[in-house]
């Protein structure tokens, strides 16, 4: 385990954090790990039981669905700074709605969701601020995804001739 002030260091950089009281930073990072995987490495898979959620300080990580008839569909790439896994620290959510895959070397700060649940429940100011980031992570996954939609089931435009 990397010591605090190297988790603390690598947190500092990513803009989520912008803006947290001290105490409220150190609080979320107590619980953050700093993980290091190789390509190809597999966080979860569709169906997995929730139990982190991760930020992307390094590399590239996939998230992708299955299709029936089409199979397994990257339809988000997490880059550096972006939240993946968060559905984890929403109520309510039991088992992985997607799964996440190194695409390139990468390191992520991994959160346990439960315990970022419990210090929301126990701290309401910062359990404000943490679903407060959390829904704009999840605005933005759903204009991404309203995009991507628009561009599947969009028809070819036709050009009219004078």
């Amino acid at each position: 385990m990397l010591p605090l002030d190297e988790i603390h260091s690598a947190l500092h950089k990513v803009p989520w954090f912008n803006g947290l009281t001290v105490e409220h930073f150190n609080k979320i990072a107590s619980l953050a790990r700093l993980r290091q995987v190789k390509a190809g490495t597999i966080f979860f898979r569709e169906g997995d039981r929730q139990d982190n959620v991760y930020i992307v300080l390094e590399g590239r990580v996939s998230l992708d669905i299955f299709v029936p008839h089409h199979g397994k569909v990257r339809f988000y790439t997490a880059e550096p700074y972006d939240v993946f896994g968060w559905s984890s620290v929403t109520p309510g959510m039991r088992q992985r709605t997607a799964g996440a895959e190194a695409v390139l070397e990468s390191t992520v700060a991994c959160f346990d969701a439960e315990s970022l649940r419990q210090l929301a429940e126990n701290d309401h100011d910062f359990g404000y601020l943490l679903m407060r980031r959390l829904a704009n992570v999840v605005a933005s996954r759903l204009m991404v995804t309203r995009l991507q939609l628009i561009d599947m089931f969009a028809g070819p435009v036709e050009t009219v001739n004078d």
